[in-house]
């Protein structure tokens, strides 16, 4: 990772794009911070403005220079939607000019309207991207789809402000179908690069029947620049995406849903979930409620002399307070139960200093119990007493809840998925609901997953 001083102009705009993610928009700020930043000289040939990887975040120094602060949040927000809705590895054989302008469509629109009455996250440029017709609702595949089908002639050179980079060639085995490792901005460049001020190289007045239909695409195009853009393997966009959906999960929980864009949170829903390994969404829903200090500190003068900005330092004190409901109903046999309260127990073995606090049901709560460091081997004893055997009453646990004023960080709640009645309160808290024995139930609210006995693992391994 390259190191910048504070007083490096390119790199303090940079970084107070971040840190007011961090402050105002917590889901982009903790995703933008997991990447490591790269600034690029004026005169790079491959990128002119800014670019992703998933690993990186590089940026062409003259385009963070002539950005509004603002802009620059957009971009950064922009990034990092661009890993997040996997257009690294989405693309396949389609024409990589029209599917970044998809892309780039989708990705503004849930930046300028991020819904529920929230404010957009941050400014886009006159220019860049953007149509009313194509929501966060649409894939990039429907978006793709229409700009196919209709004959649109585009002026790009405006607002084009990123660069869309690709798997290595050697390692895809296809050229044409290399997955995208990484894109940025609000113009849909085509593999290619330009400004926001309309200055990109190329000529490019694209390829007879693409972008669109027939006629005259003018979207200024470069392949690849003399220096080239980083090219990744498959394998390593593979860790990207899956340290993404992990990543993604945690800044969503710790964010609250209340600060993540709507077309975020259905489009997490449905590119998340069904891939993730419940026991690494488990581990991000409960570290998300790990209690972190933050302490902000003034910078010295000597640093750079960025009089008045303060960088919060963080004291992590990995202190976990999780609630945790298992489902001791009749539909539940013996053997559910064991894996259940040996996940229970596994939890608490995680993490140094935890505050679990523990309770079964069925059409009431039982057996509350606090656990701490000094009593986790008390449950072994609490699992082989637990009571339960009537009807599944998953209300219950909120009315439980609200008669004892517990207000959990999160709650975990293990089930077999089969309420008598509603699943409960969506508004209490953020809750997980882990489903044993069934992948084809899901929770009508909070976050799903599936549970996968030991032996089960093993046949997949």
């Amino acid at each position: 990772m390259a190191e910048y001083k504070l007083s490096d102009p390119a790199y303090a705009a940079v970084l107070k794009a971040s840190i007011y993610l961090l402050l105002h928009e917590p889901f982009f700020g903790q995703l933008v911070s997991r990447l490591d930043v790269e600034l690029l000289p004026e005169d790079c040939d491959w990128c002119q403005t800014a670019a992703t990887d998933g690993m990186k975040l590089y940026f062409n120094r003259g385009f963070v220079l002539g950005c509004k602060p603002a802009e620059l949040v957009f971009v950064c927000g922009h990034e990092v939607l661009h890993c997040l809705y996997d257009h690294l590895g989405r693309r396949q054989g389609r024409d990589p000019q029209v599917w970044n302008i998809a892309n780039d469509y989708i990705v503004n629109y849930t930046l300028v309207r991020p819904g529920d009455g929230r404010n957009r996250i941050g400014e886009m440029r006159a220019g860049w991207l953007f149509d009313e017709r194509f929501t966060d609702e649409m894939s990039s595949e429907e978006v793709y789809a229409i700009l196919m089908k209709n004959s649109i002639e585009m002026e790009m050179e405006l607002g084009q402000f990123d660069t869309h980079l690709e798997a290595s060639a050697e390692d895809d085995g296809d050229d044409d179908d290399g997955d995208q490792g990484g894109s940025s901005g609000g113009s849909g460049d085509q593999e290619g690069d330009g400004d926001g001020d309309g200055d990109g190289d190329g000529d490019g007045d694209g390829k007879d029947g693409k972008g669109g239909g027939s006629g005259s695409n003018k979207v200024k195009v470069r392949v690849t620049g003399k220096d080239g853009p980083p090219k990744l393997t498959k394998a390593e966009i593979e860790e990207v995406r899956n340290r993404l959906r992990a990543a993604a999960i945690q800044a969503m929980q710790s964010a609250g849903a209340g600060n993540v864009p709507a077309g975020i949170i259905r489009r997490l829903g449905d590119l998340l979930e069904p891939k993730l390994d419940w026991r690494a969404l488990l581990d991000s829903h409960i570290r998300s409620a790990v209690k972190d200090d933050y302490t902000f500190q003034q910078i010295s003068r000597r640093d750079g002399g960025l009089t008045g900005i303060i960088l919060p330092a963080q004291d992590v004190l990995e202190t976990v307070e999780v609630d945790v409901a298992v489902d001791t109903s009749g539909s539940m046999s013996e053997a559910m139960l064991r894996d259940i309260f040996s996940e229970v127990k596994g939890i608490m073995q995680t993490f140094p200093d935890f505050k679990l606090r523990v309770w079964t049901f069925d059409t009431k709560v039982y057996g509350f119990k606090e656990f701490q460091p000094h009593n986790i081997d008390e449950i072994d004893d609490y699992a082989a007493k637990a009571q339960g055997g009537g009807g599944t009453m998953f209300e219950c646990n909120w009315e439980f809840m609200r008669q004892n004023e517990i207000s959990p960080h999160r709650l975990v709640l293990f089930t077999d998925g089969y309420p008598c009645g509603s699943w409960g309160d969506p508004e209490y808290c953020d809750t997980l609901f882990v489903i044993h024995g069934n992948t084809k139930i899901k929770s009508p609210f909070g976050m799903t997953a599936y549970y996968e006995a030991p032996e089960k693992l093993a046949e997949a391994a």
